[in-house]
C-alpha cells in the first residue's frame, strides 16, 4: 500500500456529483498513410487484449479504518478492462463541435471510487481521417504535469514503435518498485513528521501572501482578494468543453515585444477574452479578476504517482482597458508572486501549498464554495508538453488539449499544453454558468491578435 499524501486525500473529500475532481487530456491523432480499413479496431482489440497495469493505472483506493490516518492505494491487477477502456464513434460530420459535445458529456460523469480511478475512451469518425483518445484519472492519482508525462511515455517518436497502451507503462515504467510491506501507523508517521518539520517557515510565507499588495506599488495579490463574479458562484453537474490552438512562434514574439513570459502573454489573452465576454454579459467586475497559476515543483524526471504542485495567485488587470497596459500589470503581478514562492524552502512547499489551499479545500467540504468570498476567480495553467512529432502505433499525433475540473466558486478553468511548436488550450466550465463558452476561445484569439500589432 502507499499512503496518500494530505493535498492528494484532499481531491477525494471534496469530489462530489456536482464536483468530480478528475482531469483528462484529449489526443488527436491522424491515421497513418497506409492504415488499413480496420486499423482503429485492430488498435482497440490490441490494448483491450493488454493484461500488464503499471501504477497508477492498477492502484484503487483503501479507506483507512484508523480516524485521523490517511486513505492509502492498493494493487488491483485484475481490473476490468472493459469498464476501463471503451470504443466510440462520433456522429457525422465528426467536426469539432461533436468532439466537443462528446467529451463535455463524457467529462461530466463521475468516476466509480470501487475501481482505479481511470477511463479511456478511443474515439474515431472525426472528419479527415482523424481520431482521438480521451483519458481521464482522478486528481488525487495525478496533476497535469505527471498526466501529461504519462502520456508522453506511452508514445514514441518512431512511427514504426509498435502500440503499447498507457496503462502497461505508468508512473513509474522502468523504475524499481518498493514491494515491501509496512503497518498503517508506520507509513503515515514518516509523512506526519516531514509534513510537520516545514510548518513553520511554511506559516510565515502564508501570512506574508495574505500581507500582499497593502503596501503602495506592491503588485502582488493575497488569497481572496478576488471580487464577485458570475464565475464564482454554485455549479451543476454538467460541463461544457471548448479548444483553441495557437503557434508557439506566434506568442513568443508577443513575449519579447513585451518584455515577459510566455506564461504572461497566456494571461494577457486569457484577460482579454474574459473581459469582453463578461462585458458583453454585463457581468464585468470592476475590480480586476485574479487567477490561481498551479504551479509545478515536479523534478525534471520524476513522474511518480500523486500531485507536484503549488500555487500562486495573479491578477489579470480586467479593469484596464488598454490591452498593453493591461499586460504590463500582469507582468508586474506574477514576477512578484513568484518570488514570493522561491524564497520557500523547499522542504515547505508541500506544507505551504496546504495552508494556503486549506480554506478553498475547507470551503469546498463545508458545502461554502460559491456561497462565500473566492480565494481566486479562476484558475489558469500552462503545462509543458513534448518537444517532439509523437506517434501511437503508426498514428501521428496532432494535438493534445487539457480538460480540467471545477467547482463550487470557480466555475471556469482555463488550462493549456505545449506540443511541438503549438500551444493548446482547454476551456472546462460549468454548463449552466457559462452559456456560448466557445466565445471565450474565440475572443483570445482576437486578443492576441490586439497583443501582436501592439508587441510583436
Amino acid at each position: 500500500m502507499k499512503r496518500l499524501k494530505p493535498m492528494d486525500a484532499a481531491w477525494l473529500y471534496v469530489d462530489t456529483a456536482n464536483t468530480p475532481m478528475h482531469v483528462a487530456g484529449l489526443q488527436i491523432f491522424s491515421l497513418p498513410e497506409d492504415a488499413p480499413e480496420d486499423f482503429l479496431r485492430n488498435l482497440s482489440e490490441e490494448a483491450r487484449a493488454s493484461r500488464s497495469f503499471a501504477p497508477p493505472w492498477n492502484l484503487r483506493l483503501k479507506p483507512s479504518p484508523l480516524r485521523g490516518v490517511l486513505p492509502a492505494w492498493e494493487r488491483d491487477d485484475d481490473l476490468d478492462i472493459d469498464y476501463h477502456f471503451r470504443h466510440s464513434a462520433l456522429p457525422a460530420p465528426g467536426g469539432e463541435r461533436e468532439l466537443g459535445v462528446l467529451i463535455s458529456r463524457l467529462h461530466s460523469h463521475p468516476m466509480d471510487v470501487s475501481r482505479p480511478l481511470w477511463e479511456c475512451h478511443l474515439i474515431e469518425g472525426l472528419e479527415g481521417g482523424r481520431f482521438a483518445l480521451y483519458t481521464k484519472m482522478h486528481h488525487a492519482l495525478v496533476d497535469g504535469v505527471g498526466g501529461m508525462r504519462m502520456v508522453q511515455r506511452a508514445m514514441s517518436t518512431d512511427p514504426s514503435a509498435p502500440f503499447r497502451p498507457p496503462w502497461s507503462v505508468g508512473a513509474d515504467y522502468g523504475k524499481k518498485r518498493d514491494t515491501g510491506t509496512a503497518s498503517s501507523a508506520a507509513l503515515a508517521t514518516p509523512s506526519l513528521r516531514g509534513f510537520a518539520s516545514g510548518i513553520p517557515s511554511a506559516t510565515r510565507a502564508l501570512v506574508n501572501s495574505y500581507r500582499a499588495g497593502s503596501s503602495d506599488g506592491d503588485p502582488q495579490v493575497a488569497p481572496f482578494d478576488a471580487p464577485r463574479s458570475v464565475l464564482n458562484k454554485r455549479i451543476s453537474a454538467q460541463r461544457r468543453f471548448a479548444t483553441q490552438q495557437y503557434d508557439m512562434r506566434r506568442l513568443k514574439k508577443v513575449a519579447e515585444g513585451c518584455g515577459g513570459t510566455i506564461n504572461d502573454v497566456v494571461l494577457a489573452i486569457c484577460a482579454g477574452s474574459l473581459r469582453r465576454y463578461l462585458k458583453e454579459a454585463n457581468q464585468l467586475p470592476r475590480r480586476s479578476l485574479t487567477a490561481g497559476i498551479p504551479v509545478s515543483i515536479r523534478p525534471q524526471d520524476d513522474v511518480a504517482v500523486g500531485t507536484a504542485i503549488s500555487f500562486i495567485i495573479s491578477s489579470l488587470a480586467t479593469d484596464i482597458a488598454d490591452p498593453r497596459k493591461r499586460l504590463e500589470a500582469i507582468v508586474a503581478s506574477t514576477d512578484r508572486a513568484k518570488k514570493h514562492l522561491q524564497a520557500l524552502p523547499k522542504e515547505a512547499l508541500d506544507q505551504y501549498t496546504m495552508l494556503l489551499m486549506g480554506p478553498y479545500i475547507w470551503q469546498l467540504l463545508m458545502h461554502l464554495g460559491g456561497r462565500t468570498p473566492p480565494m481566486f476567480n479562476l484558475a489558469i495553467s500552462n503545462v509543458p508538453g513534448p518537444k517532439e512529432t509523437l506517434y501511437i502505433g503508426g498514428a501521428r499525433l496532432e494535438a493534445m488539449y487539457p480538460v480540467s475540473l471545477v467547482s463550487h466558486g470557480q466555475g471556469l478553468n482555463i488550462t493549456c499544453v505545449s506540443y511541438v511548436d503549438t500551444l493548446n488550450f482547454g476551456f472546462t466550465g460549468c454548463r449552466d454558468t457559462l452559456p456560448s463558452m466557445q466565445r471565450l476561445a474565440v475572443y483570445t484569439s482576437e486578443a492576441l491578435d490586439e497583443l501582436e500589432r501592439l508587441c510583436g
